[in-house]
């Protein structure tokens, strides 16, 4: 019996899906969140083998929780499910550790069977997201770059984003004009947002 830990913020949807899945008999839900930063803690309290996580959760977004679990409970595995085929969320997805990134307009038996090979030790990627991924090629930002403007994108002065990155707010300013340079855009909030259309952050 594989369990899950469930994450949607949707009541709806994430009580359609623990039904649709232990109709299977070999999954059971032991936990159902509704925010990201309640991810981890789920986890480690049920003792689950996978965490299927919404990418857009309130919190924690599901890449960071993704991450979360990776550092805190590493036998645990996570499928992130998103509405946003953007290949660059892909990569960031698989270098949070996630095992597995597809997006939600699939079958309930390709989630189960998605989940179970998780369990088993496989990785499950959406075939045309990682084709398009392989396309794309990699982001022209680097982590850190990527970390400043995604603090920046909440709406935060760059004292603040220092303060949350533990930077210099100088670094945090040269990071914000490397963004708008490699971005070709026009200024930060055009950076953020063709950062945020491109799936770069």
């Amino acid at each position: 019996m594989v369990r899950i830990v469930l994450a949607e913020d949707v009541a709806l949807l994430r009580q359609a899906m623990r039904e649709l899945l232990e109709l299977r008999g070999d999954i059971t839900v032991v936990a159902e969140v509704s925010a990201g930063d309640q991810v981890a803690a789920a986890v480690a309290a049920h003792e689950a083998d996978v965490a299927v996580l919404d990418i857009e959760l309130p919190g924690l977004d599901g890449i960071s929780a993704a991450a979360e679990v990776a550092r805190t409970s590493p036998r645990c595995k996570v499928l992130i499910l998103t509405g946003l085929a953007r290949p660059a969320l892909l990569r960031r997805a698989l270098d949070a550790g996630a095992a597995g990134f597809l997006t939600k307009d699939l079958e309930p038996d390709t989630l189960a069977d998605a989940i179970l090979r998780i369990a088993a030790g496989e990785q499950v990627v959406d075939p045309k997201l990682a084709l398009a991924a392989l396309r794309q090629g990699p982001s022209p930002l680097r982590p850190r770059e990527a970390d400043v403007l995604r603090a920046a994108a909440t709406g935060a002065e760059v004292e603040e984003i220092a303060v949350r990155l533990a930077l210099s707010a100088g670094t945090v300013r040269n990071y914000l004009t490397e963004c708008i340079a490699k971005l070709e855009a026009r200024n930060r909030v055009d950076a953020i947002r063709i950062a945020t259309e491109a799936g770069l952050i």
